[in-house]
């Protein structure tokens, strides 16, 4: 299990299939500030309610010069299912290996009711246009997170 990695660090690079079934570069976005969002299951109600709010927020991400990547350890076909049944209009990443959870440290040790467990802590990092974490959220309450994010944004200097 890995560190976070925090704030002023150096977002680590990944390559992985997304929603259209395209790899997704990290350094694709070099110059632009990516909104990198890290939850456990498609199609489960915290996870659908997160996917649901960045969805109707995103013109207002995007207004502030940013992009919005979900990573779950589902495959891209889930991925799919779960963006054709809620309209999602940002790419979905399949982290099945959790490579990228476990390098950015949300691939951690779960505790359910008393049975522990590894999984996606659901979580939020904003990487600026320079690639390094601007701003991370450790533990996300999926209400209001989606305006969290945009007011750390607006004081990024979206």
């Amino acid at each position: 299990m890995a560190d976070w990695i925090e704030p002023g660090t150096k977002a680590p690079a990944f390559a992985v299939k997304a929603t259209d079934g395209k790899l997704v570069r990290l350094s694709s976005f070099k110059g632009k500030t990516v909104v990198l969002y890290f939850y456990p299951k498609d199609d489960t109600p915290g996870c659908t309610r997160e996917a649901c709010a960045f969805r109707d927020r995103l013109q207002e991400i995007e207004d502030l010069g940013a992009v919005v990547l979900g990573v779950s350890p589902d495959s891209v076909e889930l991925h799919v299912k779960f963006t054709e049944k809620f309209s999602l209009t940002f790419p979905l990443l399949a982290d099945t290996e959790h490579e990228i959870a476990e390098k950015y440290g949300a691939w951690r040790e779960k505790n359910m009711y008393g049975k522990k467990s590894m999984g996606v802590q659901r979580s939020t990092f904003i990487i600026g246009p320079d690639g390094k974490v601007a701003k991370l959220w450790k533990k996300v309450s999926v209400d209001g997170h989606d305006q969290e994010v945009i007011d750390a944004l607006k004081e990024l200097g979206g």
